[in-house]
Parts: structure tokens; C-alpha cells; sequence
């Protein structure tokens, strides 16, 4: 293990670290005598409630602080890395992986293919487990980091190794339950591969991870991606309608039995099988506490209720027209002009256009929201009546930035369309605020 010494990006203001006089650029050498490799060592070793900092300012002169604090309290430094370390990349060439089907050209950091366990915790990312000994598996019981996500894709072990092209990828299960056996949650994902991983392959895998709840909480099933970029990379199919339906009603099986022997459904389909299908969305109550909204799953059920919840209660009334325009996705147009014909009919000086993007950039067999780009829309909507401000989606910007993934800015597209642009989350309360114009 190589340890260096740490460079402090930020101390926070009134925090303990800038109370003990530590600066930005000074430099973090240790907790209590032990070296720090990771984030998880920091947190772990700061958690104490009296420690002694060993610190390097940037003269070179090694400062030791002792620090009382209560258990857990944070010291409010921020590291140029979140990991401290770096993040580790993934040793895996799935079949189906999205980033090998990115057009060329883009932000080089897009093409980093993540699978680091860290980030799964702090960040909610998927990973595959095939980088991790059993040490690292020990080392994340040690830490606590608890609820892991794991791509399992397959319980088959030859079948696994194969999808994602790796030897070591067969030991997920076990793996998963020596996490479970430490007292670790699990959240698991299968991306469904038509043909390859679905039908009685996706019985097996259902009923293994079925097998472990509650320690494994969860499991999405999610349709793989497939864009117009896979020049010389595995032939995919992509579900249709059929088989979309043929899915539905498969797992909807398996969550009849899962919620009549655990009183869980467990397992949760994404919101696109349904969509593809040509199927309602299933009710709120059908996902029981959301486990895999991160994850997209259940995502329109969600938004649907806090719409219909908010709707009712609002207070608002304006004599002036307003005229809005709406940009979203294939996958979501149908529901987002359902709540939109709604709230017109509520409120007689509204006018909203809801326009539907079709995704050029990536393909049009990619249809969710989240993935149009700033080119598509300006090109679709150039032209278009869109009155006073055109509201777009926080899911097609990167995060904590205004910045489309074809590196459209948000100001070069309001540049570009002679509008003002406001951003929504994916909350239907501030879908309404932001249609109606409220100030909050």
C-alpha cells in the first residue's frame, strides 16, 4: 500500500479543521499514527472523538494537532479527490457497455469506465465486484460501507464471465454473500440482454438473488442501452413491444411470489420495459419504499404522485398569460402531457407546448430523457413557437453543471434559441412551480 501525503483542497469556515489552524495546501499525513490510503481510512480513523492530526504545511514544517470532538463530527476538510485516491476503472468489456457505443469526440473523462465500490457507496454507482479480492470485500465490511450496488447481470457464473468479458467475473454470488454475511446491504441490477441473459436465465438469477433478501434489498431489471455507435462491437437486440411485455409479465410473476413468501416484491422493473410495451405505469405502492429510484426505477410513478398530491393543494392565480415550452424525451412525452393538458385546463391563461426530442446524437432506439443533448434540441427546436422560457430536464445535464453530454452549454442553447431556459428536477411539486411561474 503506498501512502502520501494528502493535499487539503479546502478547510470549510467554522469548522473544527480551520479552529486548529489548518490551511488550504496544507497537507494531511496522518490520524492517530495511521496512514490514510482512501476515504474510507480518513472517515473511519476521524470518527474518534479525540485525535491527533499530523500535518505538513507548506513550508515543510510538521505541525501535530490534537483535536476533542464528539464521535463522528466531521472536521470540514475537503480533499482535491473525493476518493482521496484514484478512482478505480473498470477491467471489464461487457457486451452491452455504453460507453463503447459513445460517438468519438466527446469530453475525454466521459470515456472513464468507473467501477469502484467507494463510489458506489457515496455516489450510488453500480459495480461489477470483478476488481475486488475477498480482502477488499473484508476491508468494506470493516468500513461499513453499507448499501453496496452491484451489477450482477447473471447468476450464472460461465454465462457472466462471458457477458462481461472478464475470467474473474464468475464469484459474484459469493462475493454478495460474504458482503451479506458481514452485515452489508446489497441493492443488485440486471441490465436484460434479449437473448442473452433473459427468459430462464432471468428465472435463475431472480430466484438466487431472491434467495438472500433482505440482506439483498433489491433488484432492478433494466433494458440494455443500445445506440447507432457499436461499429465492430457485439450485435445486440434491441426488446421491442412483445418482448418487452413477455418481461413484464415474467417478473410481475416473480413479485407476486416474492410479496406473498418475504412481504417484498424485491425485484422492480424500469419505468422503459412498460413504455416499450405499450403498458401503464405500475401504482406508487407497487415500489413499496423506491429502493432503486437512483436508479431510474419507478421514476414516473414518483413523479406522478407528488404531481397529483401538489396539485391539489396549490394556491395560485395569475391574470397575466403565460406561454411556456416543454422539451423531453421520447419515453417520457406521453406523461409529461398528461400532467401538462391537466394543469392548462386548471389554469386557462396557461399555454404550454411540450415538444418531443427525438435522440439523433445517440440513436433514435435511445429515448429517455436524460440522454438528449443540447444539439438535438436546438436543432428540433428551432423555429418552434416556444414563448417566454423552455424548460428542460436536470437529468440531461452533467452533474453540478449546466452542460449537456455533447458539451452544449445550457447559455449556448438559450443563445442559440432566443429563450431563457429554466432547469427542473425530477420532482413533480417543482414541475408545477416552474410551469405556473411561482416564485419560491
Amino acid at each position: 500500500m503506498k501512502y502520501k501525503p494528502i493535499p487539503i483542497k479546502r478547510v470549510l469556515p467554522g469548522s473544527i479543521a480551520e479552529e486548529s489552524g489548518l490551511q488550504e495546501g496544507d497537507f494531511l499525513l496522518s490520524v492517530n499514527g495511521e496512514k490514510i490510503s482512501d476515504i474510507f481510512d480518513y472517515r473511519f480513523l476521524i470518527a474518534e472523538e479525540n485525535l491527533v492530526l499530523e500535518i505538513q504545511k507548506e513550508d515543510g514544517e510538521i505541525w501535530e494537532i490534537e483535536i476533542e470532538k464528539d464521535e463522528y463530527e466531521d472536521l470540514g476538510i475537503e480533499f482535491e479527490s473525493l476518493m482521496i485516491d484514484d478512482a478505480k476503472s473498470c477491467r471489464n468489456k461487457c457486451i452491452f457497455c455504453f460507453i463503447d457505443q459513445l460517438p468519438k469526440g466527446m469530453r475525454q473523462t466521459l470515456y472513464f469506465k468507473d467501477d469502484d465500490s467507494r463510489l458506489s457507496f457515496f455516489m450510488g454507482n453500480y459495480v461489477t465486484l470483478t476488481n475486488m479480492s475477498f480482502n477488499d470485500i473484508d476491508r468494506i465490511i470493516k468500513y461499513r460501507m453499507s448499501p453496496i450496488n452491484v451489477s450482477v447481470h447473471t447468476s450464472n457464473p460461465d454465462l457472466r464471465v462471458h457477458m462481461l468479458r472478464n475470467k474473474t467475473a464468475g464469484d459474484v454470488m459469493e462475493k454478495i454473500k460474504r458482503l451479506i454475511d458481514g452485515g452489508i446491504t446489497v441493492n443488485s441490477q440486471i441490465v436484460l440482454v434479449r437473448g442473452v441473459n433473459d427468459e430462464k436465465e432471468l428465472d435463475r438469477t431472480l430466484g438466487d438473488l431472491a434467495a438472500l433478501y433482505p440482506g439483498l434489498n433489491s433488484i432492478s431489471v433494466v433494458p440494455v442501452g443500445i445506440t447507432k455507435h457499436r461499429e465492430g462491437l457485439s450485435k445486440l437486440k434491441p426488446f421491442d413491444s412483445e418482448s418487452s411485455r413477455e418481461v413484464i409479465e415474467q417478473v410481475e410473476a416473480w413479485q407476486r411470489k416474492l410479496l406473498s413468501r418475504y412481504g417484498s416484491r424485491i425485484v422492480y422493473l424500469a419505468d422503459e420495459f412498460y413504455i416499450m410495451g405499450g403498458l401503464e405505469i405500475p401504482d406508487y405502492c407497487v415500489y413499496e419504499d423506491f429502493p432503486q429510484i437512483e436508479n431510474g426505477v419507478g421514476l414516473i410513478a414518483m413523479f406522478k404522485k407528488e404531481f397529483y398530491d401538489y396539485i391539489g393543494k396549490v394556491e395560485f392565480k395569475s391574470e397575466k398569460k403565460r406561454e411556456i415550452a416543454i422539451a423531453t424525451g421520447v419515453s417520457s412525452y406521453k406523461y409529461i402531457k398528461e400532467l401538462v393538458d391537466i394543469l392548462e385546463k386548471k389554469y386557462e391563461n396557461l399555454n404550454i407546448h411540450v415538444y418531443k426530442i427525438k435522440n439523433r446524437f445517440f440513436g433514435e432506439n435511445v429515448t429517455v430523457t436524460g440522454l438528449l443533448t443540447g444539439q438535438d434540441i436546438e436543432e428540433q427546436l428551432l423555429g418552434k413557437n416556444i414563448g417566454e422560457e423552455l424548460l428542460i430536464s436536470e437529468s440531461m445535464l452533467r452533474s453540478g453543471e449546466k452542460v449537456f453530454l455533447d458539451d452544449y452549454t445550457v447559455e449556448m442553447l438559450e443563445d442559440k434559441l432566443k429563450t431563457n431556459i429554466t432547469i427542473v428536477s425530477n420532482s413533480g411539486k417543482e414541475f408545477i412551480e416552474k410551469i405556473l411561474g411561482m416564485v419560491l
